[in-house]
């Protein structure tokens, strides 16, 4: 599909945000470790979710679900012995189900997407999950990969957050319910901290006990712990979210976006505080941003790490403001569904944008004019690329053709119906 943006002046509406999709994830694979009957409300609709959804079942859990809530009867520590499970391109869920499988005898991950989540490396955490009893066949620790568990053991285990937080999330999943107590230790750096924080929180409200280092870097779990049924409500997505307030900050627009809780520990709640930093006319009180855009930006430096999965649309917005702004600490950015720092600044250069990248930065010149535009871009089959480049054509001189663009739907399935519904000039092509 094509998502062919023209430019758009203005922009008006009152919306609710997308549920999360870290949230609901999280909460689909808590009610599935229970042995209980679980229910989640508000739960998102979006590729990974939907992956989550159909992995759980594959391994054993019962669920049933209606407009409002999805029912979960969960498989414990005794999942299907023998599985085969299509991820799609959900990395997260990928990961997080890793260390799940541990408890089958056999259980393959097949590899529908070579071209992106098949390109992935999980090396980090086929290391620790092999120092756990667990046998790992894989190809050079990517997709397809097949797991031999049944018995893994606990321990004292070292895990690298280098690369990605979801090797540890996935550990601390699955520990509680190892026999032996586990102690985890994080080498190196660990990447994108607040994402493991909603793992935490997760935990708790499923009632496992852990100790955790305040600097997330060393954790104690006691064994045989048991997942509680709880009701979950699953809270407003902000890093969907991110793409609704940039394209609202880059024009003239009037925009509330409800149910962002100003205290959520989803860390891309930043995004607010970014595009306060940039000067655009903002209020966010009693869970709703309200963006009241001129179209006006100012450039600043931002930790991109608070904030991973907002960052693009953060950087598209950027390439609207006045001077130059430099997003750091972003290099695990290179590890996600395409390169998001090369493949995304490639596609921003066609469309005119004056940008420069390092290792683990992105530094953007602004061009407060918007940039020209006038050509067809490609996605990555990346849902984030997707919508930061949209954000930008809605800018431009000529607006833009975006290929690929029904990867949209892996985390946000309805974001060019609201896009539109707010007032933006999108058409959508199967050619």
């Amino acid at each position: 599909m094509k998502a062919i943006v023209k430019p758009t002046t203005h922009l008006q509406g009152d919306m609710q945000a997308l549920s999360s999709k870290n949230y609901t994830t999280r909460y689909l694979l808590a009610a599935a470790l229970s042995e209980g009957v679980s229910e989640i409300y508000y739960p998102a609709h979006s590729e990974d979710s939907d992956a989550m959804r159909r992995c759980i079942q594959e391994l054993g859990a019962k669920l049933e679900e209606d407009e409002h809530k999805i029912k979960i009867k969960g498989f414990g520590k005794k999942p299907n012995k023998k599985v085969t499970l299509d991820v799609g391109n959900a990395g997260a869920v990928l990961r997080f189900l890793m260390s799940t499988v541990t408890f089958c005898e056999q259980a393959e991950f097949i590899n529908r997407y070579p071209d992106s989540l098949g390109k992935r490396p999980h090396d980090d955490l086929i290391d620790v999950l092999q120092q756990m009893n667990v046998k790992v066949e894989h190809v050079q620790g990517k997709l397809p990969i097949t797991i031999y568990g049944g018995s893994p053991t606990g321990g004292k285990l070292k895990v690298s957050g280098t690369i990605s937080s979801q090797y540890l999330s996935s550990l601390l999943f699955l520990a509680p319910l190892l026999e032996q107590d586990t102690e985890i230790t994080v080498t190196h750096d660990l990447k994108s901290k607040i994402v493991v924080s909603q793992t935490l929180d997760v935990l708790q409200q499923a009632g496992i006990t852990f100790e955790a280092a305040e600097d997330l870097m060393h954790y104690k779990i006691p064994g045989n712990q048991s997942y509680q049924s709880r009701t979950y409500e699953v809270e407003g997505d902000y890093p969907g979210s991110a793409a609704i307030l940039a394209a609202a900050a880059v024009t003239n627009s009037d925009v509330k976006v409800r149910r962002l809780l100003e205290h959520s520990k989803q860390g891309e709640r930043e995004v607010v505080s970014v595009l306060n930093k940039m000067q655009v006319p903002l209020t966010h009180q009693d869970g709703v941003v309200h963006v009241k855009g001129n179209g006006k930006l100012v450039a600043g430096e931002f930790d991109g790490d608070e904030f991973t999965d907002g960052v693009l649309a953060m950087v598209a917005a950027a390439v609207h403001a006045e001077g130059t702004s430099r997003f750091y600490n972003v290099e695990n950015l290179r590890y996600k569904e395409c390169d998001r720092i090369t493949d995304f600044l490639n596609e921003l250069r066609k469309a005119g944008a004056n940008v420069e990248e390092r290792q683990s930065e992105i530094i953007v010149h602004g061009t407060p004019s918007g940039v020209a535009g006038g050509v067809e871009i490609d996605a990555h089959y990346d849902h984030r690329v997707i919508m930061a480049l949209s954000i930008v054509g809605l800018r431009s001189e000529k607006g833009l053709i975006i290929n690929d663009a029904e990867h949209v739907a892996k985390s946000y399935p309805q974001y060019f119906e609201h896009l539109k519904a707010l007032g933006a000039n999108i058409q959508l092509s199967k050619a």
